[in-house]
């Protein structure tokens, strides 16, 4: 079992499959019931599909498909905000970490693939990076208690949660604008199947501008472990399989060294989650 499910396009026909030694295995021809890892998730059909490709080789090399974003039509992305002690130091307002969450919401079109550009829109040059571990919610539920959390993550993939900073600012009350812009965002590169707690509690995250350290923290330090973001998110919207959450990014972003260090065309942002892989991205302008 490869052990890794991507979505993928190849000259605009969409497949899903498995991580093969030199390229994907694509497998959602063979399963007509799920067209889409959407379906696959919401079914429990993680461990099928991957059992389909044992002993087969890559029917789609290196080069000759494109990433998309693993979960194609997700009903909802919720996003977890200054979730990392030196991230909530960052602020500089005195105050410790709060006793709730703070929680934004993005689009599916907010994000792009693996290997796939980040676009720096017209309306902004201010595009930073935020390297993130995500997970896939499996099974639905509200008021979700902590204790049961776990068992409801089907899969863990990476995000860079690429942010527009002046846009998050545009109002006394809000980061939406800052946070949604078409393809300014990364998800992938594929989905990593959650088997137990120890590829969640402890596990290290980084990023890298250009080969260059920028972010590296590990989950153990969160503020809000993602047991309480879905026991707390659940409180108040009913999850459903095929919901990400994007459980937060750690101090090191580029609107806080002196000066801003922002996202220009030509640059290349890895982010990388010990157990689930790394997830790359280049920047070009909007055209």
């Amino acid at each position: 079992m490869t052990g890794k499910l991507a979505t993928y396009s190849v000259n605009g026909t969409q497949y899903y499959g498995a991580v093969a030694e030199g390229g994907m295995i694509a497998l959602s021809p063979e399963f007509p019931q799920w067209p889409d890892l959407n379906a696959v998730v919401e079914a429990g059909g993680l461990d099928t599909v991957l059992n389909a490709a044992e002993g087969r080789e890559a029917t789609h090399v290196d080069g000759t498909f494109q990433f998309e974003i693993p979960l194609p039509k997700p009903e909802k992305v919720i996003c977890v905000g200054v979730n990392f002690p030196d991230r909530n130091a960052e602020y500089k307002d005195g105050k410790d970490a709060p006793d709730n969450m703070s929680l934004f919401v993005r689009f599916p079109r907010s994000f792009t693939g693996h290997n796939r550009p980040l676009i720096r829109p017209k309306a902004s040059d201010k595009l930073d990076y935020e390297g993130e571990i995500a997970i896939v919610i499996g099974k639905g539920g509200r008021h979700i208690a902590e204790a049961e959390a776990y068992d409801h993550i089907a899969a863990m993939t990476l995000c860079n949660e690429g942010t527009l900073r002046d846009w998050v600012r545009h109002a006394k009350f809000n980061v939406t604008q800052g946070k949604n812009f078409d393809r300014s965002g990364a998800l992938g590169p594929w989905l990593v199947p959650f088997r137990n707690r120890s590829q969640l509690e402890d596990v290290r995250i980084t990023t890298r501008v250009n080969g260059e350290t920028r972010q590296d923290d590990r989950t153990g330090r969160m503020l809000f472990p993602i047991p309480r973001q879905i026991s707390y998110i659940s409180t108040f919207t009913t999850l459903v399989p095929g919901d990400i959450i994007i459980t937060g990014t750690p101090t090191g972003a580029g609107a806080r060294f002196d000066p801003p260090c922002f996202l220009k065309p030509g640059d290349v942002i890895e982010v990388e989650g010990e157990g689930i892989g790394m997830l790359r991205n280049t920047v070009e302008d909007e055209q």
